[in-house]
């Protein structure tokens, strides 16, 4: 039968009570990710609270949701964040006492109080014998730095050197401790005191890891601020039935986390990429809900399909490839049914700069439609230049995010089912012409740019280092410099397409707004073939023909491409 106990509990006394236990941080827990900045919120507030309301109210810190183990120990299934936090607190406050007097019966008595917070301490003396008693433990299995909290909790000390956010709260902590004694030294003891026994929590204690799982998602999903894919988290390693079955779920959480972060990508990123695959499959259409609404529904059921967990890794790994710019053929160890070719990730390039994550949406759709295909590669290619072109060319006639989102659930759809893609929209060179100079400025010009300079049929290679616009005619203006060219004229021109490339950042920086001539001597420099073209120029001025040329060679190159690739209308 499921139980569960509520108590009301200051610092001091929920500490004393777990003699002979301690706190278990789970392994499926995420890790600690408080940092400076809400440790100095707690701090400030917890001075605030002592100097102005410690008389007349207590200060209530909020619920820490636990299970009973088989061994007796209770594991912290909400609540980890501020618990750590609260250890940490205290045991920067018994390290200034540690460098105290001894003979001080204040001082002695502190030691006391706190110490049997953090340790198990004698049941007579009730004095600290064995630092490595601690009341706190954290198997998480995705924190790298999980040595370093119980060092500092036996220990007292932080190395200056680690920047984990353990070390780095706890020097905060010790920092502030030391500062206020200095200065309050008539109040200090009394801060001490008074977080001990004016601090309150609310423990939820459950008979089983189910009932407080079900309380912990229960309070989440009313607002307090933990991702989403915490709660997802928590679902899934309620689903693993076997101490087998929860092993593998953490190692493979690990992984997921270690990936994600190196992709650059949030855990929350990848199951939104996810629920894309699900609407394809049941051909849904309709608007998107809220993450945690979606996986939640009749009772976090999807989460439950065999093989979810392996689906979520190997779309990590994808996205891991797309992210990194890397060909699965770099990483022969892993095995991966699908190659990318260095041409579609060319056009991933152009698509990263795009101005929404709805090209995402799709593209992890086909991926997890054709990854065993063995032309792929191809396949893939091919996808990417229609997506491209219809992409491109809907922005400049409709710029907004509201304009794609039905033709990209239905593109998803049609991708799910084997169908090529299609949208009910065509191709307009008149609309082309008439609007494309309005979006020079936009927020899909580096896009175009970036298209147009991998549509050189030069540059055979990558951008492979970060990327800045520039104005080739600068839009700081130099009067003295432009050979009779005025400024109202340079202004009609100045964000035309064919005044801009891409070019690497730490050459731009260079460059300037110096006088073409001058330019050019660091274009040469660049990896980027249509910018060497310009280092190499005859003239030594660029003025308002030159950049009419190079706008119509732009829209020659950009128009036809998008032309020759743009999907087909659908017509029913």
């Amino acid at each position: 039968m499921a139980e569960l106990h509520v108590s009301n509990k200051n610092i001091g006394t929920l500490l004393n009570d777990m003699q002979g236990k301690k706190f278990i941080i789970p392994d499926y827990q995420r890790p600690y990710k408080w940092d400076e900045e809400k440790c100095e919120t707690l701090w400030k507030d917890i001075i605030d609270f002592f100097e102005h309301e410690a008389n007349t109210v207590n200060y209530f810190m909020g619920t820490i949701v636990t299970a009973i183990r088989e061994d007796g120990n209770p594991q912290v299934i909400d609540g980890q964040q501020r618990l750590t936090s609260f250890f940490l607190l205290l045991r920067a406050f018994y390290k200034k006492l540690e460098g105290m007097d001894d003979t001080n019966d204040d001082v002695l008595g502190l030691k006391m109080q706190l110490g049997q917070c953090i340790w198990d301490v004698h049941p007579i003396s009730r004095r600290v014998s064995d630092m490595s008693l601690i009341h706190i433990f954290s198997e998480v299995a995705t924190e790298e730095d999980n040595e370093t909290f119980h060092s500092i909790l036996i220990h007292g000390i932080a190395d200056d050197k680690k920047e984990d956010n353990y070390s780095v709260n706890y020097r905060y902590f010790k920092r502030s401790c030391d500062t206020y004694a200095m200065e309050q030294p008539l109040k200090w003891y009394n801060l001490c005191v008074t977080i001990l026994n004016r601090c309150i929590i609310l423990p939820i204690e459950c008979n089983t890891e189910e009932t407080a799982l079900t309380i912990f998602s229960t309070l989440n999903d009313r607002g307090l601020p933990l991702e989403d894919s915490d709660i997802f988290k928590a679902q899934l390693y309620k689903n693993s039935t076997t101490a087998e079955e929860r092993k593998k779920f953490n190692e493979d959480w690990k992984y997921i986390a270690e990936v994600t972060k190196e992709a650059k990508i949030s855990i929350d990123d990848v199951f939104r990429y996810y629920t894309h695959i699900i609407r394809a499959k049941a051909s849904d259409k309709t608007k998107e809900v809220g993450l945690r609404r979606f996986y939640a529904q009749d009772s976090y059921s999807k989460l439950k399909q065999d093989g979810f967990v392996k689906e979520i890794k190997d779309l990590v790994n994808f996205w891991w490839y797309i992210n990194k710019f890397e060909n699965p053929a770099n990483h022969p160890d892993e095995n991966e049914p699908y190659q990318i070719s260095s041409s579609a990730f060319r056009y991933i390039d152009v698509l990263v700069s795009y101005p929404n994550d709805y090209w995402k949406f799709v593209t992890t759709v086909f991926y997890y439609k054709n990854r065993n295909s063995p032309n792929f590669s191809v396949r893939f290619e091919e996808f990417l230049k229609q997506l491209i072109s219809y992409l491109m060319h809907k922005f400049i006639d409709q710029p907004s995010v509201n304009a794609i989102k039905d033709d990209i659930y239905n593109a998803c759809i049609l991708v799910y089912k084997g169908l090529p893609l299609q949208f009910d929209y065509d191709y307009s060179q008149k609309m082309l012409d008439e609007r494309i100079n309005q979006y020079a400025s936009s927020k899909i010009s580096k896009a175009l740019l970036l298209l147009y300079a991998y549509l050189n049929p030069k540059q055979s290679d990558l951008l492979e280092t970060e990327v800045e616009i520039e104005h080739i005619f600068p839009k700081k203006w130099q009067n003295t410099n432009y050979n009779g060219w005025d400024e109202k004229d340079a202004k009609i021109y100045l964000d035309w397409f064919g005044n801009k490339i891409v070019f690497e950042k730490k050459l731009n920086i260079q460059a300037g707004n110096g006088y073409f001539s001058r330019k050019k001597e660091k274009y040469i420099h660049s990896q980027i073939a249509q910018v060497v073209e310009l280092g190499n120029y005859s003239k030594s001025d660029w003025n308002k023909e030159d950049i009419e040329l190079r706008n119509e060679d732009f829209k020659l190159k950009v128009f036809a491409f998008i032309k020759e690739n743009m999907p087909s209308t659908i017509t029913d």
